[in-house]
């Protein structure tokens, strides 16, 4: 067990409040939205909403932090804002974004549609394609080749004409997207000017999305900037319109940093929300001196799982929703089977997702009439107490869970398996059956990220957050052979917590295709320029500006891509080789090395939840005897016992609120159910002066 104190981290910071002010971070979910503030007085609180409301207000964000203020301080000012949100990743997955036009070189208008012909699903016969982003596509009359001779000048007039046809029928937003435009430029800036000329108002160019060789990944990454980013300009005007002045507004990125609100682009929003409980997971297990972790991350529509061995781990090249993003994000691998994943009998067998009941109209249990979900099945098994959620329920926004729609729910599906002849079984079997089938599906998603990547699972940590995390956690570990979990007191809203951690981030990439032998100093050197401009921007002090710089190796002849941190060519040459071999169980000592590209990554802290850190530290105290919990059995209403359904039957156990556990290092010899306390609970933490060493 473990308990939790305020310590403060010393770090460079700028843009520090002349007075006192509110520091928010909020993470937008799939049903909830998290709120970790810091109050001018130094507190840390935190509020958890329904993202979707209808009727009793439009967006959760805002509402939260309304609501917080008119608690604690209504009058004092906003310092910072930070925002962790999926409108992005809904609007790609809905497919509701802007719409778009591509403009691309003719003879290859159907490039982006044919990809790589890769077949997701090999023995189906009826290939069924995603739908394409860009609602029209113009073929531009012009050809570069790829050293840099012009095969067809550029026709401004044509293009301009096309341009024109394309503002006329109402189109916006504009992809351009020309071959060898990564490195060849000149025609792409003359028709991005031509575009601005023109009047769309959203305008990407592939060079400056994503500047990297192959037009497919190339091309698909500008369109999906061109579809979400007049989205997130929407969302965040809207944002503003409806807080209080703010001194700074910045967004999370998938690659686990921060944007200026106008520097935040549509490529970079798709894992907002997930990469802020990356970044809260690795600095909360670093307090406890665990480097090595497997971040499970279960929230109400998804489960999100991600490796952490000391450095995050980003993917330049992801598909979502059937589309290619070659953007830096984080290396996360989602499956759907959250507490909010539609538990269901075909008539055969039972199924958890992958569709979900969302906030609106939410589980069974959420009084709005929805379907029995995961966290139906928690409830019923008695291992949610309705004392512990949030009470933002029913018709006031303030009744708690409903136990009886949860048992309701599942009585129809045990009367459904009757009809099939099949023996009548109670409605608490076909609980732990449903909650059996999500623990499989979810240990399954972090054996992809580990055991099949060359990693030892048993070796690591099991960081825990999320809302529904703590339900399921020990039975993951169970099933992945892990000994160790680590549940952080602000885990139900570790997403938010890490977004008001991280720093303000820009990624700088180009691509080389040179041996590793060849110099590049002088193009590394122009990317860290570019990065740390950017940072300096938004407003970074110039001494707080770190930068990292990164290669991406292959093997001449190869596609298999790995990446190594830019130092010694020999060592470069000797970590790519081992990591060949850790990752495909082969490596040829003799074959050619080619960098593939270069990547710099510019960071720097600023504001956050810089003064209000909670952190876990590991109980020393010595361990209380099994028989102290029943000695203090007796408390006030709420922390009684309390009956939970575990195999082979059903257990009175002790409520054991978590803030009594954590300060006291209890090893418990036997099944008992720890609770957080309710999230406005949380501000008892109360912070150290940022310069006070533990």
């Amino acid at each position: 067990m473990y308990s939790a104190v305020a310590r403060a981290k010393p770090r460079v910071m700028t843009d520090a409040p002349s007075k006192p002010s509110w520091r928010f971070a909020v993470d937008r979910g799939g049903t909830f939205t998290d709120v970790v503030a810091t109050t001018p007085d130094g507190r840390l609180v935190t509020d958890k909403l329904l993202s979707e409301d209808p009727g009793r207000y439009d967006d959760a964000a805002s509402e939260a932090v309304r609501r917080l203020m008119q608690r604690y301080a209504p009058d004092a000012p906003i310092a910072e804002m930070r925002v962790g949100t999926t409108v992005a990743t809904n609007a790609l997955l809905e497919r509701k974004g802007a719409r778009i036009a591509l403009a691309i070189t003719r003879g290859f208008a159907d490039a982006l549609r044919i990809g790589t012909q890769a077949r997701p699903d090999i023995f189906a016969r009826h290939i069924l394609l995603p739908e394409q982003l860009p609602e029209r596509v113009v073929e531009i009359a012009e050809r570069v080749a790829v050293d840099g001779e012009v095969l067809e000048p550029l026709d401004i007039e044509a293009s301009r004409r096309d341009f024109a046809a394309l503002r006329e029928d109402g189109f916006e937003s504009i992809a351009i997207v020309l071959m060898h435009g990564w490195t060849h430029r000149d025609h792409e800036l003359k028709l991005r000017d031509l575009a601005r000329e023109l009047g769309f108002a959203q305008v990407s160019v592939s060079h400056e999305v994503a500047p990297l060789i192959r037009l497919v990944p190339r091309g698909d990454t500008t369109c999906v900037d061109a579809y979400l980013s007049p989205v997130l300009d929407r969302y965040t005007d809207n944002l503003r319109a409806s807080l209080p002045k703010t001194g700074a507004l910045r967004f999370m990125q998938s690659n686990g940093g921060l944007a200026e609100v106008g520097a935040f682009r549509g490529k970079d929003a798709i894992l907002s929300g997930p990469a802020g409980g990356v970044v809260g997971m690795a600095a909360t297990g670093a307090a406890l001196g665990h480097t090595k972790l497997i971040g499970f991350d279960m929230g109400g529509t998804s489960t999100d799982v991600a490796h952490y061995a000391g450095e995050y781990e980003l993917t330049g090249d992801s598909t979502v929703a059937g589309v290619r993003v070659a953007a830096p994000m984080m290396h996360i691998h989602t499956v759907a089977a959250g507490g909010g994943s539609i538990c269901s009998f075909d008539g055969s067998r039972f199924r958890v997702g992958p569709q979900s009941a969302g906030a609106d109209p939410g589980p069974a249990c959420y009084r709005k009439g929805g379907p029995l979900t995961v966290t139906d099945c928690n409830l019923v098994l008695g291992r949610i107490d309705p004392a512990f959620f949030p009470s933002v329920f029913g018709p006031d926004g303030d009744a708690p869970l409903d136990p009886g729609a949860a048992r309701a729910r599942l009585e129809e599906i045990a009367a459904a398996v009757q009809t099939i002849g099949a023996e009548p079984r109670p409605i608490e079997d076909i609980a732990q059956g449903f909650l059996a089938i999500a623990v499989d599906s979810m240990a399954n998603a972090i054996r992809k990220i580990s055991v099949a990547r060359g990693h030892d699972v048993t070796r690591y940590a099991l960081a825990c957050f999320g809302g529904a995390g703590g339900q399921h956690a020990c039975k993951v570990a169970d099933e992945l052979g892990i000994e160790t979990v680590l549940v952080h007191p602000l885990a139900g809203m570790l997403s938010a917590y890490g977004i008001g951690l991280a720093p303000v981030k820009a990624i700088r990439e180009v691509s080389l295709v040179r041996s590793l032998e060849e110099p590049y100093d002088d193009d590394l050197a122009a990317l860290q320029e570019e990065a740390r401009a950017v940072l300096l921007e938004q407003g970074i002090a110039a001494d707080a500006i770190e930068i990292d710089s990164r290669a991406r190796l292959r093997f001449s002849g190869s596609d298999s891509i790995l990446t190594v941190d830019c130092e010694d060519k020999a060592a470069m040459d000797g970590n790519f080789r081992r990591l060949h071999r850790q990752r495909f169980g082969y490596s040829d000592d003799a074959a050619p090395i080619v960098v593939e590209a270069l990547s710099v990554e510019a960071s720097g802290f600023s504001g956050g939840l810089d003064t209000a850190e909670v952190e876990p530290v590991a109980a020393r105290r010595r361990l209380v005897p099994r028989r102290g919990l029943r000695q203090r059995r007796q408390g006030p209403p709420g922390r009684r016992r309390r009956r939970v359904h575990v195999r082979p039957g059903r257990r009175e156990v002790p409520r054991a609120p978590f803030e009594r556990l954590s300060r006291a290092g209890h090893r418990l010899a036997r099944c008992l159910p720890l609770y957080e306390p309710r999230p406005e609970g949380i501000g008892s933490y109360r912070p150290l002066p940022r310069h006070a060493h533990p």
